[in-house]
């Protein structure tokens, strides 16, 4: 099969190396382009199966570039897939489309993702290729066997039965090729969905918790009322991990691997995983009481184990017996993992199991032995990607007939410091003359929020300004009325917080900014990576020991 031409565009090197790394792996020819220009001089000079196109660009950008190429009539059902940093509104992706794009892909970039989709395209140009070909080749066939009709109608009946089942075949290729690429296009379209709606709840659970909080403080003794408010606040800080997940799930947040106690990872979501799975399994663990700490991210841990447990119960159709078992091992011969101490965590089910070619191709993205609306072929490959991400690998044996048995080498956590200063103690050892009443401009586009956390700063002594967006906050700032601190939200309309921290940091060296998202992560730093930040929903605690924190790191700045 001879590989195509996949043409990369991106003014910055370091991304097109990216891609480079990302895409090596199937084969093709890579063929890299660091301007609109440059990219239409490989274009005259080669033919291409698939582009990938950097939406923002200095000279010019994605949109213009992409227009331009579909006026060349060689290019005008070429597959095309814009890359875009930032979130993109409908609007956006509409006028995307319009240009001629066929997809989308959002960074960072989901390396699975980016070749299952090029590899769609670029299949289907191999196979359009390889379509017209045969067609060419048809007609020349057709043409000679018409010439010989009155002695081969038989050769002729025979040569029109075959070209039917090619192009039955055709078409069923296409379909499947079609039928994956929809799969992809809306996993990304849930996930952006997913990754909203956890947004905007984490605003709701600001204003809920924050209300929860100073309202118990207020509450007279009395055992009921105080039952009450804190089921109310277990409800709300539940719902805050629901949105952690959802955030997980939409790759929203980054990896952040910390030591973990795996035995009591495991017995917190034991619950959890229980009444995902419903009656008929039994849940067994083999975990040691010794076990060493892993060093993985937790939630993504949680919810790896909540996919291989659900795909155990779905391959035991009449019930069975799940176990899990931790062990410790040390890796010292050359393989695929490197040397150093591991653990593997294995889950192990009693279902009907999987033959060799199943097991070879499990882990690959898209592919499901489940039948259609019951599964993606997604989730053992973000499993294979956690462990990958996290330093190990994962494992996977079958016996038909049998069972299957997952496994999850994880490194551990070596040297970890688990001790740390509190947090809350050290910004008085570094300010002690800070005032304990500071005059604070709270800036948030939601008022719930924006009034929830006013009174929580107040509630700690401090005087506060509200600001309904950062247009509205840098004229107060511009009017003279000095402030000790600005805490601000991020995703607001117009300018974000981001932005408005940077004009504030420009213009009021002196004033600290405490930035917030109802987002885990905020990859736009732009400079900004040390600035104080806070993930919604915030307790009015860790509230104090921001502003405490802030403010102390930049008296000691000064």
């Amino acid at each position: 099969m001879d590989p195509v031409n996949i043409l990369l565009v991106d003014d910055q090197p370091a991304k097109l190396l990216s891609y480079e790394v990302v895409l090596q792996e199937l084969g093709e020819n890579l063929i890299k382009a660091q301007s609109g220009r440059e990219a239409l001089e490989h274009l005259l000079r080669n033919d291409i199966a698939v582009i990938l196109v950097d939406v923002c660009m200095p000279e010019q950008d994605g949109f213009e570039l992409v227009s331009m190429i579909r006026e060349h009539p060689r290019y005008q059902h070429t597959a095309i897939i814009f890359v875009s940093a930032v979130m993109m509104a409908e609007p956006d992706r509409l006028r995307g489309y319009a240009a001629g794009a066929v997809d989308y892909v959002s960074v960072p970039i989901v390396p699975e993702v980016l070749r299952a989709k090029v590899r769609v395209f670029a299949d289907l140009y191999r196979k359009t290729r390889e379509l017209e070909r045969l067609n060419a080749d048809l007609e020349d066939r057709v043409r000679e066997r018409t010439a010989e009709l009155e002695a081969s109608s038989n050769q002729l009946r025979q040569l029109n039965e075959e070209l039917e089942e090619r192009i039955d075949q055709r078409t069923r290729e296409r379909e499947e090729a079609l039928a994956q690429l929809f799969e992809a296009q809306k996993l990304d379209t849930i996930g952006q969905l997913t990754g909203g709606v956890a947004h905007d709840f984490n605003n709701l659970l600001m204003a809920v918790l924050g209300s929860l909080n100073l309202l118990k403080k207020r509450l007279p003794t009395d055992e009921k009322s105080e039952r009450l408010v804190a089921n109310a606040i277990q409800a709300a800080e539940r719902g805050a991990a629901l949105t952690q997940r959802l955030l997980a799930f939409a790759r929203r947040q980054e990896l952040k691997p910390h030591a973990v106690d795996f035995a009591e990872l495991f017995e917190n979501i034991q619950d959890l995983l229980s009444k995902a799975l419903g009656p008929g399994v039994d849940i067994r663990k083999d975990i040691p009481p010794r076990l060493p700490q892993l060093l993985v991210d937790s939630n993504q841990l949680e919810l790896a184990l909540l996919n291989l447990f659900v795909n155990a119960r779905d391959a035991m159709t009449g019930g069975g017996t799940i176990m899990v078992s931790a062990e410790e091992k040390d890796v010292t011969r050359a393989s695929s993992l490197t040397a150093g101490r591991y653990v593997r965590l294995s889950v192990s089910d009693t279902g009907e199991g999987m033959d060799e070619a199943t097991v070879t191709r499990a882990a690959e993205p898209f592919f499901t032995t489940k039948g259609p609306g019951k599964g993606t072929g997604l989730g053992l490959s973000m499993v294979h990607g956690l462990a990958a991400q996290s330093g190990g690998i994962l494992d996977l044996s079958s016996v038909k007939g049998e069972g299957t048995t997952v496994s999850l080498w994880l490194p551990i956590a070596e040297d970890v410091v688990t001790t740390a200063p509190s947090p809350e103690a050290a910004p008085q050892d570094v300010a002690p003359n800070m005032p304990n009443a500071l005059t604070v401009l709270v800036v948030d586009d939601d008022a719930l929020v924006s009034m929830g956390t006013s009174a929580m700063l107040e509630d700690l002594g401090h005087v506060t300004t509200e600001a309904s967006s950062a247009a509205a906050a840098l004229e107060i700032l511009n009017s003279g009325q000095r402030f000790d601190l600005v805490i601000t939200d991020h995703a607001m309309p117009g300018m974000t917080g981001a932005e408005l921290a940077r004009l504030i940091i420009g213009s009021y060296p002196s004033l600290p900014v405490i930035l917030a998202s109802g987002y885990v992560e905020l990859h736009e730093d732009h400079g900004l990576s040390d600035l104080p930040r806070m993930t919604k929903p915030f307790t009015q605690e860790q509230l104090q020991t921001a502003v405490h924190r802030a403010v102390a790191e930049r008296a000691s700045a000064a």
